[in-house]
Parts: C-alpha cells; sequence; structure tokens
C-alpha cells in the first residue's frame, strides 16, 4: 500500500476503558456521571467519536451493568454537544486460569465469560452507532489471563450488531484478527466498508514498532476505514504515524494517563493535543456529522423502556 496521509482526520476518545487504572490517576472516570461528564469534555475539545466502558462507581472496577450503559448513553445524548457513541462489546470474554501447573478449575472470582447474546445486550437496548467487535482471542498482558473471543461467538455477535444496525469497529490487535475480520465479510456477517481501529503495543499482541505497524496498516483493505492508536508515551507518536499512514487516531485515558513526564492528564487534554498535531501536520478534524456521513451511521435513541 502506498503511503498517503490522511487529510480529514477524525479522533476517537477512549474515555475510561476496563484497565486497573481507576487508582492511578484521579482523573479516571468511574461513575455514569463522570465518564458521561468526561466525554461530553473530550468532544468539546474536537473528539467526533466517544469510546465507553463503564465501572462500578465506588470501587472503579469494570462492570456489565445495563443501567450503567444506559446512564451514559442519556447523558451524552441530552448533552449540547454532538458527538458519535461508540459502546464497548468486549466485556465478558475473560478467562483467568488456575495457573500454570493447575489451570482447571478457573480463577472463578476474575473470569468473566457469558454468552453473546449478553455480551450484546446493552447494545440493543442502548443503541449506540458503534460498538467494538474484539476480533480474536489473545494472550493479555497478565500471566494467567487470556482474552476469549471464539470465531462461533464473533459470528454470532457481528450478526446481532448488524441487524440491530449499530456498525461494528473491528479491534484487531494482531494480523490474523484482520484476516477473521475479511472472513466475517466476506461471509455477509459485516458490511463493507468495514469500520477498525488498529491495537497497537498491547501484550501480547502486535508491538508497536513501525514495520509492524505497516503491516498491519497493509492488511486493511483499501476501502474500509481504519483508525489507531498505542499505549502510553507512544499514544501522541501513534496519533502522527496514523495520519502519515492514511488513518484515523484514538487517544484517551483508556491507553494512556499522562500528558508529559510528572503531569497526569485528562481525556480533554489529549484530544486537544492530538488535535494540533493533526492540525500541524495540515491535516483538518472531522466532526461527528461528517463521521456519520463517511462511515454511514444512523443515530438513535436509545430503546423504549
Amino acid at each position: 500500500m502506498p503511503l498517503e496521509m490522511n487529510r480529514d482526520v477524525f479522533i476517537t476518545c477512549a474515555v475510561t476503558g476496563s484497565g486497573g487504572t481507576q487508582d492511578r490517576s484521579p482523573h479516571v472516570p468511574r461513575s455514569p456521571k463522570e465518564i458521561a461528564d468526561s466525554a461530553i469534555a473530550a468532544a468539546k475539545a474536537g473528539a467526533a467519536v466517544v469510546h465507553c466502558h463503564v465501572r462500578d462507581p465506588e470501587t472503579g472496577v469494570p462492570s456489565r451493568r445495563l443501567d450503567y450503559y444506559r446512564e451514559v448513553t442519556d447523558r451524552i445524548r441530552d448533552a449540547e454537544v454532538d458527538v458519535v457513541l461508540n459502546l464497548t462489546a468486549g466485556m465478558g470474554g475473560d478467562i483467568v486460569f488456575g495457573g500454570v501447573e493447575s489451570p482447571f478449575p478457573v480463577n472463578e472470582a476474575a473470569t468473566d465469560m457469558i454468552g453473546a447474546s449478553e455480551r450484546v445486550a446493552h447494545i440493543a437496548e442502548c443503541l449506540p452507532e458503534i460498538c467494538t467487535l474484539d476480533c480474536g482471542t489473545m494472550n493479555f498482558a497478565e500471566a494467567d489471563y487470556v482474552m476469549t473471543n471464539t470465531p462461533g461467538a464473533l459470528r454470532a455477535m457481528g450478526q446481532m450488531m448488524t441487524d440491530l444496525g449499530v456498525k461494528p469497529e473491528i479491534e484487531a490487535f494482531d494480523t490474523g484478527h484482520l484476516w477473521f475480520a475479511k472472513q466475517l465479510v466476506k461471509e455477509g456477517i459485516l458490511d463493507s466498508p468495514a469500520l477498525v481501529q488498529l491495537c497497537m503495543g498491547v501484550p501480547w499482541g502486535a508491538p508497536n514498532d513501525l514495520n509492524t505497524f505497516m503491516a498491519m496498516v497493509n492488511n486493511v483493505p483499501s476501502d474500509w476505514n481504519w483508525s489507531a492508536f498505542s499505549l502510553g508515551r507512544d499514544q501522541m507518536a501513534y496519533v502522527a504515524a496514523s495520519v502519515l499512514a492514511g488513518g484515523n487516531v484514538r487517544v484517551g485515558l483508556e491507553d494512556n494517563l499522562w500528558l508529559g513526564k510528572g503531569q497526569l492528564a485528562e481525556n480533554w487534554q489529549l484530544v486537544e493535543r492530538a488535535g494540533t498535531i493533526i492540525e500541524n501536520m495540515g491535516g483538518k478534524l472531522m466532526g461527528p456529522a461528517e463521521v456519520r456521513e463517511k462511515l454511514g451511521l444512523t443515530k438513535r435513541a436509545p430503546a423504549a423502556q
């Protein structure tokens, strides 16, 4: 694929994530109100898309509670600023084995495995414009934890998303995930052109060196839309790399807590800095209406109670 800079770029802000970051920064939002407020501030700073998980308001641990998702959704949609809503569908696929000598029984307290329909229940209820589809299984940082997304579950979840009219954002942590995403499009489960998020530097997926990054980029079909991100101090470097390689960008506290050495960031600050990088490169920030038109999204109200 020839290198061609993207001149019209949209920013996704990943607001809070599901990692154990809640006690590492006071700016990581926990409650539905805090998550929505942080997303709204990010939109005001230039994010066209906000990607949201939910957490327990007291402990900050990741949650799948439907009422939390509903509150976040309603608060964002009631705000005076427009933004494309992207909800995770990645929760409920976590297996933590018992250990290297005794993998079974699994660690029940840490394992969170549910069926495909339950993983998509909040998507059916809230009807965001975008939801994520983690397109593969992988070892994920910790010693005995496996992020589990079987081909069967992904086919079922992908079809549910398509039937709901919610556009899946394919989260690809390695080239094999892109291979399977193309298979889902070939089978008619996902519509083409698809939307991809290239997830770089997540242990133990694709490392975030530029050779691997370009291998990922070159495996995205030319008519698909894609964004990319990396973690921690490499987050802003990948803003520039993604734009230069023809893509869009993702920043936010899900992936990086720092604005600079010793300076903890807020989401809006990361979005603002990414916007400055993009504009200094000669790019233009896309607004939410432009993103909806480009991606063929439908903005809808939550399902009636």
